[in-house]
């Protein structure tokens, strides 16, 4: 997605839990002729939330577009049988971590002219696809982590809405099963492949949709 992006010529700030892997993200993106900066963040910790936005603020003075990635999968057993820890550490991350990271990055996108908000969701979360017998979900029939991506689709509905005014797009985005450290590398669909459709929503022009959730092929039922 930052390559893509830098490619759009937008200035990427890649947040990332580990100072020197995000540091060497940004080296190798500038390499490419990209224009990258790291910005150190942790979903999960108020502080570092807060502190990397005041770091944009004090940079930028704005930010454009926000793109919230970071995700956990942790190893489930069937919904029957996993236990509420588990499912507070996914949301932890998985919806608490958005919210945490968009709350805090409002005022910044408030100052663009035309702010984009990203959320990487699943089609894992969708409750039509899941009330749908003939839907095949195999070992992805996961508690935590299904449920967590439709709490997500939960927020980008009332972000769209409650932002309309404010000119700012909320949607959210299944960049589909991609051979990822997330995934263990077992797919083929290259990172490249997913990361089509969050960088199409986050460059949107103003007459784009707000509040869907989105995959290659089009809208995906709630």
């Amino acid at each position: 997605m930052c390559r893509q992006l830098g490619q759009a010529g937008v200035r990427v700030l890649v947040g990332a839990r580990n100072p020197d892997r995000g540091a060497e993200a940004a080296r190798l993106l500038n390499a490419e002729g990209g224009e990258a900066a790291s910005v150190r963040m942790d979903v999960t910790d108020a502080a570092q939330v807060t502190a990397a936005a005041e770091d944009v603020a004090r940079s930028y003075g704005r930010l454009d577009i926000l793109v919230n990635n970071a995700g956990v999968l942790l190893p489930e057993s069937r919904p029957s049988e996993s236990g509420a820890e588990l499912v507070r550490q996914v949301y932890e991350t998985n919806v608490f971590g958005v919210v945490r990271v968009t709350q805090a990055m409002l005022p910044l996108l408030r100052k663009s002219a035309g702010g984009r908000i990203v959320n990487m969701s699943s089609s894992l979360a969708s409750l039509q696809l899941h009330g749908d017998p003939s839907f095949e979900l195999g070992d992805f029939l996961m508690l935590g982590y299904n449920s967590s991506k439709t709490a997500l689709n939960a927020l980008t509905v009332m972000w769209a809405k409650d932002l309309a005014e404010a000119g700012i797009k909320v949607n959210a985005a299944d960049p589909g099963y991609c051979a990822t450290a997330m995934t263990g590398y077992a797919s083929p669909r290259f990172a490249a492949e997913g990361a089509r459709t969050p960088v199409r929503l986050a460059l949107l022009p103003d007459d784009g949709p707000s509040g869907g959730l989105f995959g290659d092929n089009g809208p995906i039922p709630w």
